[in-house]
């Protein structure tokens, strides 16, 4: 039997235990009742294979990001450069930029009034942005709560900013038209001569406001959505048991909450308000005193060939939209909210 329970040339269990040091160690510390003293320079080296450990190389990590970072220097990071360069230029976007001007491009934005005008159109859009940030903040609340049909609501504010801007272009350009949709429907409650809602320059600006209104507050109802229901139900069910009703909860409660995510808000809408295009582009084409500052770069750069003057144009723009941003988080800092 002993044949068949040890294999032939291996030492014993007993053998094996007395010619380890370590193990012979651990006994004579526990017959001497005292800790065992283990060699300091003896390291247990991992066994070969799965899971062991692997020495990572400090180039290794750099490998996963190489390729964003070439994207992003490529298409972002080398034209804001060579952008600043043509800023100092007289280039015509055909030969070589080296027409050197220095300042002349700069001191022709902000001495002609045709370029300064465009500015003053921005503050419709900034006002018309407040009203879409309050608007959205509104029913970003109401919807939060137990409302019926707020998942038909809430997709019903959403759908737009779904919509391809050239075609909310086209769909407004038919419902401001003389006799188009709003007309009709003004007629049937008495109102027989409507304005001219993109021919009048009184008005115009309004119009497309408007309809930026409508294109963007689905995305700052979302953002405002997800920071509201982010907020613990325990703080809710707190401010029940207290007696708040919801003009307080939402002054106490939520708004302080969401206080960051506002603050985004107001920075992407005045970047936006500074930097409309599209809109204004699609319905007239900047007629009627409805030229935006970029509508404005875009037809220096490709109608009247001044590349270097268009560059200039989007350097303002990029410092202004910079300049506004630091001021606005210089007055409303982003302080950190502990509703606990």
């Amino acid at each position: 039997m002993s044949n068949l329970t040890e294999t032939e040339g291996t030492p014993p269990p007993a053998a094996l235990a007395a010619s380890d040091p370590l193990a012979a160690e651990l006994r004579r510390a526990d017959a001497a009742g005292r800790p065992p003293r283990v060699s300091r320079t003896r390291r247990a080296r991992p066994a070969a294979g799965r899971g062991a450990p692997t020495r990572t190389r400090w180039y290794t990590p750099w490998l996963f990001v190489i390729v964003p970072l070439a994207l992003l220097a490529t298409f972002t990071f080398i034209p804001v450069v060579s952008m600043f360069w043509y800023s100092f230029t007289d280039w015509d976007g055909l030969g070589p930029a080296d027409g050197f001007v220095g300042l002349d491009n700069y001191v022709e934005v902000f001495t002609r009034p045709e370029y300064v005008q465009v500015f003053l159109v921005s503050l419709y859009y900034v006002g018309a942005s407040i009203i879409q940030i309050a608007l959205a903040l509104y029913f970003a609340t109401v919807l939060s709560f137990s409302t019926r049909f707020r998942n038909f609501f809430k997709g019903v504010l959403f759908f737009p900013y779904l919509i391809n801007g050239v075609a909310i272009g086209f769909v407004f350009l038919y419902l401001f038209q003389p006799g188009g949709t709003l007309d009709s429907v003004l007629a049937v409650f008495g109102v027989g001569d409507p304005p001219q809602w993109l021919g009048d320059p009184d008005v115009v600006n309004y119009s497309l406001a408007g309809t930026s209104i409508w294109r963007y507050m689905g995305l700052n109802f979302v953002l405002f959505l997800g920071a509201i229901q982010s907020i613990p139900g325990e703080l809710y069910e707190a401010a029940d048991l207290d007696g708040a009703n919801r003009w307080q909860q939402f002054r106490y409660l939520i708004a302080p909450g969401i206080r960051r995510v506002i603050g985004l808000s107001f920075i992407l809408a005045i970047a936006g308000s500074l930097s409309v295009f599209e809109v204004p582009f699609i319905m007239t084409g900047g007629a009627n005193g409805s030229m935006t500052f970029v509508i404005q770069a875009t037809e220096t750069a490709f109608n009247f060939r001044k590349f270097g003057l268009a560059s200039a144009m989007a350097v303002v723009l990029l410092v202004l939209v910079l300049v506004v941003t630091f001021v606005q988080r210089k007055l409303f800092p982003d302080e950190k909210v502990d509703l606990s």
